[in-house]
Parts: C-alpha cells; sequence; structure tokens
C-alpha cells in the first residue's frame, strides 16, 4: 500500500502522544456524531422536549426568590431585581454543574463504545458538553425576555458573555476529565460528585451578591474559580458596577492548572479502561 494512502497510520516509538492529537483532530466527525446522539437521546420520547431546559431555572429562582429575596431578605444589586441577580448565577452555575456531571458519567455511559473500537478516549468526554450547551441557549432566551420584563437592557461589554461561559466550560472540563477516569474504577465517585457541587453552590454568588462577602475574607472568597465566572457574567449582561479582574485571574490560573493535572491523569488512566470496564 502506497505510504502516502488515506487510510495509513504510521506508530512511531517516540510519537504516540503525538499521533493521540492528530487522531483527536481526524476524529472530529465522531464527536459531532456523538453531540446529536447525546441531544437526541435526552430529549427523545418527550412531550415538551429541550424546553424542559426552562423548569429547572424557573423553579430555582422562585424558590430561592420567595425563601432568600422576601423571607430572609438577602439585598441584590443596586437596580437589579433579586429574581434576575437569582436566575443570572443560576444560569452560569447549571452550566458548569451540567457539564462537570456529564464528563464526569461519559465513559461509563459509553463503556460498550469504549471496548469494541479504537478511538482517542477523550473525544467522548468533549462530545457530551453539547448537551449543557444546548441548554444553556435554551436558558438564556429566557434570561433574556427576564431582562425585558424588568427593562435592563444589556451593557455593550455583553459581547464578552461567551468567554466567560468559555471559562465556566474549561473549569468543569479538566477536573471532569479526571472524575470520568475514576468513576471506571470507583462507581460512588458520581455521587461524591453531586455533594461536592450542592455545597459549592453556596460558596458561589449564585443566590446572592459577592458584595455581602467582608473585605479581608474576599481573597480567600475569590480562590474559588466560578466566583470571576458568575460575577464576570453578571457585569457583562447586567452591567454590575466593577468586573472583577482579581478573581478572573484566579479563575483562568485554576482553568490551566485544571486542564493540564486533567489531561495528564486522564492520558495516564486511559491505557487501563478496557481492563476495569
Amino acid at each position: 500500500m502506497p505510504s502516502d494512502a488515506p487510510n495509513t497510520l504510521v506508530i512511531e516509538p517516540s510519537g504516540i502522544n503525538r499521533q493521540y492529537w492528530k487522531d483527536l483532530w481526524r476524529y472530529r466527525d465522531l464527536m459531532w456524531i456523538l453531540c446529536r446522539r447525546d441531544l437526541t437521546v435526552r430529549y427523545k420520547q418527550t412531550v415538551l422536549g429541550v424546553f424542559w431546559a426552562l423548569f429547572r431555572p424557573l423553579l430555582s429562582i422562585i424558590t430561592f426568590t420567595i425563601l432568600l429575596g422576601n423571607v430572609a431578605k438577602l439585598p441584590s444589586e443596586p437596580e437589579i431585581p433579586y429574581a434576575v441577580l437569582i436566575f443570572s448565577g443560576n444560569l452560569t452555575w447549571n452550566f458548569f454543574t451540567q457539564c462537570l456531571g456529564s464528563i464526569s458519567g461519559s465513559l461509563l455511559a459509553n463503556n460498550s463504545l469504549i471496548g469494541k473500537v479504537y478511538l482517542p478516549r477523550m473525544i467522548i468526554p468533549a462530545s457530551t458538553i453539547a448537551v449543557a450547551m444546548v441548554d444553556f441557549a435554551v436558558s438564556l432566551v429566557l434570561f433574556c425576555g427576564f431582562l425585558a420584563w424588568f427593562k435592563i437592557m444589556p451593557p455593550v461589554q455583553c459581547l464578552t458573555m461567551p468567554l466567560f461561559i468559555l471559562l465556566g466550560g474549561l473549569l468543569a472540563f479538566g477536573p471532569g476529565l479526571v472524575l470520568a477516569a475514576m468513576t471506571l474504577y470507583y462507581r460512588d465517585v458520581v455521587h461524591v460528585t453531586t455533594i461536592i457541587t450542592s455545597v459549592g453552590m453556596y460558596l458561589t454568588p449564585v443566590v446572592y451578591t459577592s458584595s455581602l462577602v467582608p473585605q479581608k475574607w474576599r481573597i480567600l472568597y475569590e480562590l474559588n474559580p466560578m466566583v470571576g465566572v458568575v460575577d464576570g457574567f453578571r457585569w457583562a449582561l447586567l452591567g454590575t458596577p466593577d468586573l472583577p479582574v482579581r478573581a478572573l485571574c484566579f479563575s483562568g490560573g485554576w482553568a490551566v492548572l485544571l486542564l493540564c493535572i486533567g489531561v495528564v491523569v486522564f492520558r495516564r488512566m486511559e491505557r487501563t479502561f478496557v481492563d476495569v470496564m
């Protein structure tokens, strides 16, 4: 067979890792196929289909607005209704937790695919983000309706909003790779992840404003990587007073560090995936 044939795969002794990253690009069509499959399975045989993505944020907004806004009287940002504040926090936090949960359970859900054919296994966790992105897009449309109802005009920096969502996705992808690999060995990792994200919501300004945190605790508080993402999203769409520069620097640093750790751990554990399934 000629060396330049399209189906020829040359494996060099020192080029295994390099070939792996090339295969990620070569198998990109498979990733889109998996994305479409996940979306189809998610909403197949449902009456309302994708609109189920609206009910979770709406339920959270109603519950927290009544309990925390009306009963506990938690303050909001100036000229921003408490329901809008909660919705903006839930929008970003739900995207992060859905990405993290989907990625962490992706290998276990596709164990038959892993054991039958060769593919760069990192494609599987990456493909699960599509569902989270669709749910986020549907919720974002509803959020824009909220802004119109309360007569809030997004500022010009709303064009930067995708950057904060991208940062939230990267923060989920790194730890998600580690959790996905560990889930094949320890099934209860899924339950631990649920507990961590549930507690993490209250350590992140989802249902309250960061201005409530005392100044002496601010640096420790901003070490939470999602603080910069949530506050940055609010700055972009609601025009809150200041861009959280320091918190975003922490978030960016965490994203790079966790992504590097996630890729290294995933690649090392990937060799034994078939053995433990």
